[in-house]
């Protein structure tokens, strides 16, 4: 028989061992939020769900139940042979600990198959994601990378974090860029899985005595950065990078893919399109439909953008370092330099 296991035993459990958690929800349960890292095999798919919710509201408990079975005998062998193919210990879980989880997690006993349920399911993961934020604080020292749109500040970031520094990489786990154009060629991750996400890296971060962070707004897309982040990061020391504007141009070109985004961008646009002098607004709308994007981002760069950020830095007082440098590339190597001269 399967033993079930509480959310701390499983926390536990991941930081010593390999172990699999599988979300017996469906699709759209699944794509809201889960556990980081866990598959997707669910009991029922989104139309089979709703056809059994409804025969439990409008006819019976047991007839919901028949139905149910009916259901999930269909697809059983597909069913088993996909938890057969999944090495390691297999932690199944639900929206509660309930039937789905219950049902899945004694059909696999009876094949042979261990397994752990996780007891409380989801909702009992949700409850210690949000009361783990209420009460953490950051430890490590913010460092700070601040600089104009497309300096390459998440590009300097996510090279870094591959060659083993601390980062916490905001955008990543928003599923957007920060700016009006952020979600172009991204999936926005709504709060549950940002704060998901956000808690494991945290965990991961917290005897590190520093830790490398973009200058982000509160607010990221969907997501919104709990408040001990913001000021932690603004007690932080800033890194400010420089390129040259034809590099940030060549950088933004190649990081949102306008070819392929072309109607996304012109949508963007419009909305901040009264914000920009009429004659420079028309020329941007020009280059866009023409598909000339370097010229057009540059606009939007000299036009919009620059000019936001600057006034945005003059609101800031506390001491800057200055990382000037030809690319993004070269940007990163300063960067790691100025690491290594504080110790770090």
């Amino acid at each position: 028989m399967f033993q079930d296991m509480s959310i701390d035993e499983l926390l536990k459990m991941r930081q010593s061992k390999t172990v699999v958690t599988i979300d017996a929800r469906s699709p759209s349960e699944f794509a809201e939020a889960t556990i980081p890292g866990s598959l997707n095999i669910p009991l029922f798919d989104d139309a089979e769900r709703a056809e059994v919710g409804t025969t439990y509201k409008q006819v019976s408990v047991q007839a919901a139940m028949d139905r149910g079975l009916e259901l999930v005998s269909a697809k059983l062998p597909d069913f088993i042979k996909q938890f057969r193919e999944i090495p390691g210990q297999k932690v199944v879980f639900c929206w509660r600990g309930g039937m789905r989880s219950k049902t899945t997690a004694t059909v696999l006993s009876l094949m042979g198959i261990r397994v752990h349920r996780l007891t409380g399911g989801f909702r009992a993961y949700r409850k210690w994601v949000v009361e783990t934020l209420e009460n953490m604080e950051l430890a490590a020292s913010p460092i700070v990378l601040l600089g104009n749109t497309g300096t390459g500040k998440t590009a300097i970031l996510r090279q870094l974090a591959e060659e083993g520094y601390p980062v916490l990489d905001l955008e990543k786990m928003a599923g957007h860029r920060g700016s009006i154009f952020g979600h172009v060629g991204m999936a926005s991750h709504n709060q549950k899985t940002f704060e998901s996400l956000l808690v494991a890296d945290l965990l991961q971060l917290e005897q590190s005595p520093y830790v490398l962070i973009e200058g982000e707004s509160k607010r990221i897309g969907k997501a919104v950065i709990p408040d001990f982040i913001v000021r932690k990061k603004e007690q932080g020391e800033q890194l400010l990078i420089r390129l040259p504007i034809e590099e940030r141009v060549r950088h933004i070109v190649e990081d949102y893919r306008p070819l392929e985004h072309k109607q996304e961008l012109i949508q963007g646009f419009q909305r901040i399109r009264r914000h920009i002098h009429t004659p420079v607004a028309k020329e941007i709308a020009a280059c866009l439909e023409a598909d000339q994007y370097e010229a057009a981002v540059r606009l939007l760069l000299e036009h919009y953008y620059d000019p936001r950020y600057e006034h945005a830095m003059s609101q800031y007082s506390g001491p800057t370092t200055i990382i000037e440098a030809d690319t993004v590339a070269e940007a990163a190597r300063l960067v790691k330099e100025r690491l290594t001269s504080r110790g770090y």
